[in-house]
């Protein structure tokens, strides 16, 4: 799974709710088809792993994949049954923050029926609303 190999704060503050619509990573650069989210969320690196695993299955070792984003926040919890108090927990897992707009995903060299199933198999896999999108469109 994706996680990053060296961090400058191993905790992070969660951050206020994500506002606003994508103004990067907001175009097909790498591909022909991309997948696109329609919602704020925070994806985990299991989701974005998911996803690739559905693609690359329906593909079938034919063209090409390209994961746009990153999982680079960690997300801390504590243990069950814990008391209140007693500092922060341990980083649990790390997500990606995506806002409206941003193209998580990248499909290139197949056809177009092969790459809207793909990607549509790899939207059910995510926790927001995808739509997609190809780059004749743009």
């Amino acid at each position: 799974m994706l996680a990053p190999k060296k961090v400058k704060h191993r905790k992070w503050h969660r951050g206020d709710q994500i506002k606003g619509k994508a103004t990067r990573m907001n175009r097909v650069s790498f591909g022909d088809y991309g997948l696109k989210s329609l919602q704020t969320g925070w994806i985990t690196a299991r989701q974005i792993e998911s996803a690739r695993r559905a693609v690359v299955g329906h593909m079938q070792r034919g063209g090409e994949m390209f994961i746009r984003i990153f999982p680079d926040k960690p997300i801390t919890a504590k243990g069950s049954e814990m008391p209140m108090g007693k500092g922060k927990g341990a980083v649990d897992h790390y997500v990606a923050t995506v806002k409206p707009g941003t193209i998580m995903l990248e499909i290139g060299g197949v056809d177009a029926e092969t790459a809207k199933r793909s990607l549509q198999l790899a939207g059910y896999k995510l926790p927001v609303k995808t739509k997609l999108v190809s780059k004749e469109l743009l």
